[in-house]
């Protein structure tokens, strides 16, 4: 029995800040208010959540030890990102999100599966802190999740895609070989990447805070060991948590769809309060209207660099590659910058059609815009509040 899945680690990484649309006549942004608990219903048929029985048997539980999770399921973003301390475990806080799936034209018909992220490391920790009553098991939870999900059937798709947002993205890149490999040679299996590209770049002070969070990931919660060998082969742990180190070494057709201009790493990464004592960076991490021309210089580096990350990846036929100028942070997880009337467009085409090109090789789908400002279909994020 021939099927399609599309397997989503919706891991958005945010600053535990709900969505409120607005526009400006010239523009089209969100603008970022409060946090919100949402987990209303929508339309069409779904499974609802399912607890996996037997991850307990297999050691695969969350950050607090409890069970992992999975189900086809609407496609509800959590809000969370990566753990890094031993503090107790982040309220996890649910935003609806709209069924993206009926305004596309190509997945529209497909089973989707949404994997609950509840481990805080992209499903690759497999460490403890027995003390604090901590136990990383992401990577557990995701061969948990595998295992449950080929047994249900999604062992007979004839197309399967892994998606995943943000720190999903990350997860998505570093699990794609992976994924690829439970699947026979006649299934065609791909991956997208959204928001993940998370750069190993300078902050505006000069180091490396990137590096330095994922440092501590990697050795709290015991990464390494999950970690694509491919990479860990001839690179050092924390530099193969970064997904440009990762990209060069996957088999697995792969698309990356980012801003070029992203404003998690703009506010967590890039220009981070920690970087910035003196709050020179306040107003332009909240909304880059209020950038001056020295700060959008340094955006024009880091958008530069991240070009340089792709620039391998792209050349390869069987990759995507869609990275516009925006001020954003996850694009497929929206309806109005996947497939609507007024969604950003690349070369006149639209984030969900250029995927649909690249998945079922109607043409080339490789495009990358040009610097900010030239383009008028940005739907910009602006915030209310340093965060």
């Amino acid at each position: 029995m021939a099927s399609s899945w599309v397997l989503a680690l919706v891991l958005a990484l945010s600053a535990g800040a709900s969505l409120a649309r607005g526009s400006e006549p010239w523009w089209n942004e969100t603008q970022v208010y409060a946090t919100t608990a949402n987990s209303g219903g929508g339309n069409g048929v779904f499974v609802g959540l399912t607890l996996i029985q037997s991850a307990a048997a297999k050691g695969a539980g969350n950050s607090s030890g409890s069970s992992s999770c999975s189900g086809i399921v609407p496609l509800f973003n959590l809000v969370l990102g990566w753990k890094l301390t031993r503090l107790p475990p982040p309220q996890r806080v649910w935003i609806r999100s709209k069924q993206l799936a009926r305004q596309s034209r190509d997945f529209y018909n497909w089973n989707r599966v949404k994997v609950r992220y509840c481990d805080g490391g992209s499903f690759t920790g497999d460490g403890s802190d027995a003390a604090a009553g901590l136990y990383f098991r992401g990577q557990r939870i995701w061969q948990a999740a595998m295992d449950d999900l080929m047994a249900q059937g999604m062992r007979y798709a004839n197309q399967a895609l892994l998606s995943g947002c943000s720190a999903g993205g990350v997860s998505t890149i570093l699990h794609c070989d992976e994924f690829h490999g439970l699947f026979p040679s006649n299934t065609r299996v791909k991956c997208l990447a959204d928001a993940g590209m998370f750069l190993d770049t300078v902050d505006v002070s000069g180091r490396r805070e990137m590096r330095s969070f994922f440092n501590g990931i990697v050795r709290l919660q015991g990464s390494g060991r999950s970690l694509p060998r491919s990479c860990t082969s001839h690179m050092d742990k924390t530099s193969c948590f970064f997904p440009q180190n990762v990209l060069p070494t996957i088999r697995t057709p792969t698309f990356v769809l980012n801003t070029a201009y992203d404003v998690w790493q703009l506010q967590q990464s890039v220009a981070p309060r920690t970087a910035d004592p003196q709050g020179l960076w306040s107003k332009c991490r909240t909304n880059h209207a209020f950038c001056n021309s020295n700060q959008l210089q340094f955006l024009q580096g880091f958008r530069n660099q991240m070009l340089d990350a792709v620039r391998g990846f792209s050349a390869s036929r069987q990759n995507g590659l869609f990275i516009n100028s925006c001020f954003a942070h996850c694009q497929s997880e929206r309806q109005d910058t996947w497939y609507a009337n007024n969604s950003p467009r690349l070369g006149n085409k639209k984030i969900a059609d250029a995927v649909g090109d690249w998945f079922f090789e109607r043409g080339n789908a490789k495009y990358t815009d040009c610097p900010y400002p030239c383009d008028g279909t940005c739907h910009h994020l602006v915030f209310r509040g340093d965060h």
